[in-house]
């Protein structure tokens, strides 16, 4: 059974970034927040509050290893606000998961689903684990035994989980087998990001990186930037940046580099994107990928392109960096790629930075649809889920467009608001019927 944190814990204390597009520092986090409820001159009280997550749950996780020997692992399951819906997010397997990261991450994901007006609030969790300690066998126990010890606290109605840093649809299959089995019956809709098998949806895979080139190609259309012929600029060409760069490039836009952790690859004509790719023991675009320039990630945040898209680690594009950028459009495809202080001078120097709480939430969406389908037992073909992934995409864009016109604030700051004004209208409705 789950032991409940008191939910006065310290979420703004420092976070350490992991090498993903996973994690945003909680000052970060804490700091747009700020800065939307001062726009929305909301009471101190509402922002406190929703500084803090509702709940958090912390439970130990016994494990038998393969020799017979029992390990205990934390685990951790942050639910941050339910006003709109029940919560929804990730669960991370990682030796860097803390108590402070998941009520961080759970807070962003209640922005990201009230932005992209999903039924859902933030939740987010994890075990202190490095799955690469863990044979398939071991794995699979502590998933299903995790399951058995949040059963009681997530589910279709109340928090639905899903795959993050070190877990994936296999992950997800065995965590939803173990819940359903609690409750003798399947129920597909506690999860999301399973297999197509197991009731998972078409798109998925590639919805953050969808959404990432619709929101570009929006931009594009408000900032005069011909999308046609438009350079572009990729760091990390994975699941995100990768699906980013393939769409943009079948829209007519050049993308002229790519990068992964080992450096990047520049061509000033244009990469053939559908060349690039990473194979081998040891995947590298740099190594796979022959007549271009090699550079480093730092000299591709510095190309003088029309559109920049950072999809690789959170807090690349600092006040040390961001001078040296010289795109037009900055679309970020990674969870906090900039910091607040880079933020600042980028608006100082008059370069849009498109957020990514709205840019990559194509993967929250497309799992609300994964959702929806189990609830109602559908299956939708895949060009029905882009098209209506596409659709909220432009939804939202359009909202947060029509509120910084409104307000004459940076783009970052009226995704906030918008998301903000949504809970906290969901919250006013909440205590006006009690």
């Amino acid at each position: 059974m789950s032991s409940h944190i008191s939910s006065n814990t310290d979420a703004a204390s420092a976070l350490d970034l992991h090498p993903d597009n996973s994690t945003v520092p909680a000052e970060d986090v804490d700091d747009y927040l700020g800065r939307a409820a001062a726009l929305l001159e909301l009471d101190a009280s509402v922002v406190d509050r929703l500084r803090r997550p509702k709940r958090v749950h912390r439970v130990s996780v016994p494990l038998v290893r393969d020799d017979g020997e029992v390990d205990l692992f934390t685990g951790y399951r942050s639910q941050h606000d339910d006003a709109r819906g029940p919560f929804k997010g990730g669960i991370r397997y990682h030796p860097g998961v803390t108590e402070a990261e998941c009520i961080s991450l759970s807070m962003l994901m209640t922005w990201k689903c009230a932005l992209l007006d999903l039924p859902f609030g933030g939740g987010k969790g994890g075990i202190v684990v490095d799955p690469a300690t863990l044979s398939d066998a071991e794995l699979e126990r502590l998933t299903r035994r995790f399951a058995m010890e949040l059963s009681d606290v997530v589910g279709p109605a109340q928090d639905i989980v899903a795959p993050d840093i070190g877990t994936d649809e296999r992950t997800m299959t065995w965590f939803v087998d173990a819940y359903s089995a609690q409750y003798g019956e399947p129920t597909p809709a506690a999860v999301t990001g399973k297999p197509i098998s197991a009731g998972g949806c078409y798109g998925r895979a590639a919805a953050p990186g969808r959404s990432v080139a619709v929101t570009a190609r929006e931009a594009c259309a408000h900032e005069g930037i011909e999308l046609d012929g438009a350079t572009v600029a990729v760091q990390g060409f994975g699941n995100v940046g990768g699906n980013a760069a393939r769409l943009l490039d079948e829209w007519g836009a050049t993308v002229v580099a790519v990068s992964d952790v080992d450096g990047a690859i520049y061509d000033a004509d244009g990469l053939d994107v559908a060349a690039v790719t990473a194979s081998g023991p040891h995947p590298s675009v740099v190594a796979d990928y022959d007549e271009a320039a090699i550079l480093t990630n730092a000299e591709l945040l510095a190309l003088d392109v029309d559109i920049l898209v950072p999809a690789a680690v959170g807090d690349v594009l600092t006040a040390d960096t961001a001078p040296d950028v010289r795109a037009e459009l900055v679309v970020e495809g990674a969870n906090g790629p900039t910091t607040p202080a880079a933020d600042t001078l980028f608006e100082e120097r008059g370069i849009p930075v498109i957020p990514d709480i709205l840019a990559n939430a194509g993967g929250v969406t497309v799992s609300y649809f994964e959702w929806l389908q189990n609830r109602t037992d559908e299956r939708w073909s895949e060009s029905r889920v882009l098209e209506e992934l596409d659709g909220r995409v432009v939804d939202a864009w359009n909202a947060v467009s029509t509120e910084r016109e409104r307000r004459n604030c940076s783009w970052r700051e009226a995704a906030y608001v918008v998301a903000l004004a949504r809970v906290v209208d969901a919250h006013e409705m909440v205590e006006t019927s009690l």
